[in-house]
């Protein structure tokens, strides 16, 4: 087969390995990013899901003796609790059940760090707002119990998974901008390089449309390449990042690596090399267009 002929000296004037690099650490970014927003709503979703009817009740020294009466303070508050109206199904945690909340905080067992847990009762709230008279009656018989509804919890991670997926679209956006500017650089400098050839084509009458699409044919197969060595690279860190999640997920250790990442995932990054060449594509025509425009 006949080696096509390069008449506009693109093969010299783009053959800069500096786009692909720069495209490929800025994929590796929006990788991130976009991994990053996916996961915040994902475990937000998990953490939401009931917490606004969860009631937990911390009792601190539970085997000290309550207020008047001869019971241990945890016996009293659970008493209290039976007894509320709005308060079902209260349930005292037991050692290793706490163990397993305070895992990815203290460790495997809380005990051997020597500090005074409280013990912790958990039900389901049915009442209407929050349980401030609640509050009141345990208090009353374990002063400095604390008693809090999800509700609270549940508007913290809301605010946490907005602030997040904001700055994930702001790095998106960021990334976006300056691989635009990155292909608009290179491009122009490649224009300047091969200037002489271009002249004299396009004063033979080639179409600016034919000299644009061939610059962006160019550009557009670095930007993908570099777009997916990017992703392909942020692939292990992704990986890593599950892996240290996995405790605030509630799922297995032991499960696949793959399955560890959110299935929406799977779909999103390969659109990311995609996006990468549309950009190269789109920012390459006007850059070459307007370039030939002040040409003419």
């Amino acid at each position: 087969m006949a080696k096509k002929i390069d008449h506009l000296g693109l093969r010299s004037a783009m053959a800069d390995r500096l786009l692909p690099v720069l495209v490929a650490a800025m994929s590796f970014l929006a990788a991130l990013a976009v991994a990053g927003t996916l996961a915040a709503s994902s475990l937000a979703g998990q953490w939401n899901q009931n917490t606004g009817a969860d009631l937990t009740v911390q009792v601190p020294d539970p085997g000290d003796q309550a207020v008047a009466s001869a019971e241990t303070r945890l016996q009293a508050v659970f008493s209290v609790l039976a007894k509320s109206p709005g308060v079902n199904a209260p349930h005292v945690l037991t050692a290793d059940e706490v163990n397993n909340l305070l895992r990815p905080w203290l460790g495997q067992d809380a005990g051997q760090l020597g500090l005074p847990v409280p013990a912790v009762i958990t039900a389901q709230w049915s009442g209407a707002g929050a349980p401030d008279a609640l509050r009141a009656a345990l208090d009353a018989v374990a002063p400095g119990t604390l008693a809090e509804t999800g509700t609270h919890w549940a508007e913290r991670v809301a605010a946490l998974t907005a602030s997040l997926q904001a700055s994930a679209l702001s790095v998106l956006l960021i990334v976006t901008l300056v691989a635009s500017a990155v292909v608009a650089v290179a491009t122009r400098a490649g224009l300047a390089q091969g200037r002489d050839a271009i002249e004299i084509i396009h004063g033979l009458g080639t179409l600016d449309s034919d000299i644009a699409g061939r610059f962006a044919a160019r550009v557009t197969m670095q930007t993908a390449f570099g777009a997916v060595l990017g992703t392909l690279c942020a692939l292990p860190v992704l990986f890593w990042l599950a892996s240290l999640a996995l405790p605030f997920t509630g799922v297995t250790a032991d499960m696949t690596r793959a399955a560890s990442l959110p299935p929406v995932l799977w779909v999103v990054l390969p659109s990311i090399p995609v996006l990468a060449a549309c950009i190269g594509w789109v920012t390459t025509q006007f850059t070459v267009r307007g370039w030939l425009r002040r040409l003419s």
